[in-house]
């Protein structure tokens, strides 16, 4: 058996002096090493031998093994290496050539013009209050003067879901909430930034969907001097020291007395050009003091509590300020009108 195991080693190192690849090399090692191997098939004959015998049988076993084992470590560790020094040479990088321009992106018109709103107003001491886009009637509707069957509540103009559940067509319903939540506690100073939905025809000013802010005031001695000083203050920040505003009366179901807001034309400087309509002016807002049922509605007592509400649209806000023609340019998702804005 000795004799056999020498054999053995001989013809195994000599056949993996002459291996050429990886395979051929692991076809080798199950061949003389594997669990069906020839050195195992030899070393199972060790039963017949006497006990003197086997334990220098086992040695030289052991011998073949490691001789054949470290043989095949360094032909693997050769090919590894060239495998390696292979890879590293398909794969070289010319560090010299230019790389590719990695686009930034920016934070969206929309966004950034909400987000100096908001500003705005936490510099005035307002905080920001939030609620459901998916809103009930009654805190849509009639929490805010707008019993059944107005005309504000028609299936055309709302998006309903059930008869008493609809998208919220104004951020108003957070006014009403967030009174609810306060128990008739003074004061209530909030912004209410959102999305609402309207059925709209998409074109240069309308879309079905728009962002808006809108604005609550309660408290005692409220008064529509307050409402205007806090407007003016708004404009001139977010336009320019310059701009005059001015209010002309209007009507809205939850506010008495209303009016609309009109800004100096930016364009002309209030002298009068196309932008205008050659009035000088341009609206971008209502506003009004907030009506005694929806204080009713919000748990205040209208003979000792008043206050005032006003609603922008950001994208309105966003065309004057940025002198953009069609609001259909904030959704198109192209790149060549949102960079404009990345250093704004």
């Amino acid at each position: 058996m000795k004799e056999r195991l020498e054999a053995l080693r001989h013809e195994a190192l000599e056949q993996l002096h002459k291996v050429a690849d990886a395979a051929s090399l692991n076809d080798l090692r199950v061949q003389y090493l594997g669990k069906k191997g020839q050195l195992t098939e030899i070393l199972r004959g060790m039963g017949a031998l006497s006990a003197e015998e086997r334990p220098i049988i086992g040695q030289v076993g052991n011998d073949v093994r490691a001789a054949i084992e470290a043989v095949i470590a360094e032909k693997q560790d050769g090919f590894d290496r060239a495998a390696t020094a292979h890879r590293l040479q398909a794969e070289t990088i010319d560090v010299t050539l230019p790389g590719k321009a990695v686009n930034l992106g920016s934070v969206h018109p929309l966004n950034k013009v909400a987000q100096e709103i908001e500003d705005i107003f936490i510099g005035m001491g307002y905080s920001i209050a939030e609620g459901p886009e998916v809103e009930t009637d009654f805190f849509n509707f009639e929490a805010l003067n707008l019993p059944k069957n107005h005309p504000a509540r028609d299936m055309q103009d709302s998006f309903y879901i059930t008869d008493e559940i609809l998208l919220r067509t104004h951020t108003s319903p957070v006014q009403i909430r967030t009174m609810k939540a306060m128990n008739g506690q003074t004061p209530v100073k909030i912004i209410c930034p959102g999305k609402v939905y309207r059925r709209d025809d998409d074109d240069a000013t309308h879309s079905f969907m728009f962002n808006q802010i809108e604005g609550l005031v309660i408290g005692p001695n409220i008064r529509m001097s307050d409402l205007k000083g806090t407007l003016l203050q708004f404009v001139r920040e977010m336009y320019g020291p310059q701009m005059e505003i001015r209010l002309r009366p209007s009507f809205f179901p939850f506010t008495e007395p209303s009016a609309e807001v009109d800004v100096t034309c930016a364009q002309c400087s209030g002298k009068g050009c196309r932008m205008c309509k050659h009035t000088g002016w341009i609206e971008i807002l209502g506003c009004g003091m907030v009506h005694p049922k929806v204080l009713e509605h919000g748990g205040y007592d209208p003979n000792e509590v008043t206050g005032f509400a006003f609603g922008m649209g950001v994208e309105r806000i966003a065309l004057l300020k940025y002198d953009i023609d069609d609001i259909r340019h904030f959704y198109a998702n192209d790149t060549r009108f949102l960079t404009q804005f990345a250093k704004i």
